[in-house]
């Protein structure tokens, strides 16, 4: 039999403002699909980027199911697209990102989310300047 031990040298604690990965209140299947995207830096901008996105539908960004039950996305900066989780938070947020503590750098917060618009913003500061607030709007299906 053995004990567990007292020492203070347990298991590495997260980053400050980082939560170890719990589920998102959002489904990967919920985002799954045809969007046209835009970006905004003012929120006084944000209809008429909607507007914008709309009109992006012609040349969808796709966002594609994963294999792993997440979903097939870009990271900032980067020009292949790959498997990321939808991840919850202590605080109620949600967050797209590859796996480990949230928000981790690469992660993007979903700032609102209505079935329709999806509003994400990259918690890296240097991307989040870059694409600002990124809208996508689902596309109407093909007919």
């Amino acid at each position: 039999m053995s004990l567990p031990s007292l020492s203070s040298s347990s298991a590495p604690q997260a980053e400050p403002g980082e939560a170890p990965e719990m589920p998102a209140t959002i489904r990967s299947d919920e985002i799954v699909g045809r969007w046209g995207l835009a970006s905004f830096q003012n929120p006084n901008d944000r209809a008429r980027t909607e507007a914008a996105a709309r009109g992006q539908c012609k040349q969808p960004y796709v966002i594609g199911a994963g294999t792993s039950g997440g979903v097939v996305m870009h990271l900032a900066d980067q020009a292949t697209p790959q498997e990321l989780r939808l991840k919850g938070s202590p605080s109620g947020k949600n967050y797209i990102g590859p796996p480990g503590p949230t928000p981790g750098e690469q992660d993007r917060e979903i700032v609102s989310f209505d079935g329709r618009v999806l509003v994400t913003r990259f918690i890296e500061k240097d991307a989040a300047v870059r694409y600002g607030n990124m809208v996508y709007v689902r596309c109407a299906p093909r007919a």
